[in-house]
């Protein structure tokens, strides 16, 4: 018993010794890379926040400007965390072979997600769209607010946030309408009516409306000859932000400039004869 706690304080004290040794022999080189990498953090968020300034002066993309600015902030993190590792006396080539092989087994474990950062690169190089464009795309549609490096953000009128991987996009056909999403209305007119009398209607009436996209002129016109009406179509450019309020408006607009007008408008009628019944009379 006395021999093994003989032992354990042999041990304890041996271990007690090294780091002893160890901080007086590179107390100052710990006390030289602590300093080295405080300073390094704050060099790389000044750096960062001065080239994100620059970049937003010269107008560059909001995107664009974010990820230069943070891969500066990464690199020179890297580059001073090289430099701190030096002043401690570690070998900085056995660390690079480390990491090299740590990243091909990370990445072989992480193939969704890093397909999703290309992907994200590629949409930041590429720019197929920007920060407040309005895109279709999986059958989700929303206005850009922010695309990261991992997956875009769009916002819809109703405030709700979509956060859609990077990887659904690049490949997939999208549309993009810049700020406005285009809306088609249909209505029908009595075929004794006179269509270019009530086009001239709906275009006053539309015309009159405010909050429209005005660098995109609508459209109305005849769209197709139904069994009971001459139907009108309109294809008119809303603010994406607003549209259904501004469709509900262009539907009333357009209901309100027919009936005030007295064109009129008629529901779907149907005859139908009893074929047994005429052959009993």
């Amino acid at each position: 018993m006395e021999q093994n706690l003989s032992k354990e304080l042999e041990q304890a004290t041996a271990i007690y010794k090294m780091v002893i040794e160890f901080f007086v022999n590179y107390s100052f080189q710990i006390l030289g890379a602590i300093i080295v990498m405080l300073l390094g953090f704050w060099l790389a968020r000044k750096v960062s926040n001065w080239v994100l300034s620059l970049l937003e002066k010269k107008q560059f993309d909001v995107t664009l400007s974010h990820f230069i600015a943070a891969g500066v902030k990464v690199l020179i993190i890297v580059m001073v965390a090289l430099v701190a590792l030096g002043k401690v006396g570690i070998s900085v080539t056995p660390f690079l072979a480390l990491l090299g092989a740590a990243s091909l087994g990370v990445g072989l474990a992480m193939q969704g997600m890093l397909s999703n950062y290309s992907a994200g690169f590629n949409i930041i190089i590429t720019r197929p769209f920007v920060v407040g464009d309005t895109i279709r795309v999986q059958g989700v549609t929303g206005q850009v607010e922010e695309v990261r490096l991992a997956y875009t953000l769009l916002v819809d009128e109703d405030g709700v946030r979509i956060s859609i991987p990077n990887k659904h996009i690049i490949g997939e056909i999208l549309h993009n309408s810049q700020l406005s999403t285009l809306a088609e209305v249909t209505i029908g007119i009595a075929y004794h009516e006179d269509p270019g009398q009530a086009i001239s209607y709906i275009e006053q009436a539309i015309n009159a409306l405010e909050g429209l996209d005005n660098n995109k002129p609508s459209q109305v016109g005849i769209a197709s000859f139904g069994d009971s009406s001459i139907n009108l179509g309109i294809r008119i450019w809303l603010p994406t932000q607003q549209y259904y309020q501004q469709l509900y408006q262009v539907n009333q607009a357009v209901f309100a400039a027919l009936k005030n007008n007295g064109v009129a408008i008629p529901f779907p009628q149907r005859e139908v004869r009893l074929l047994g019944d005429q052959a009993a009379s």
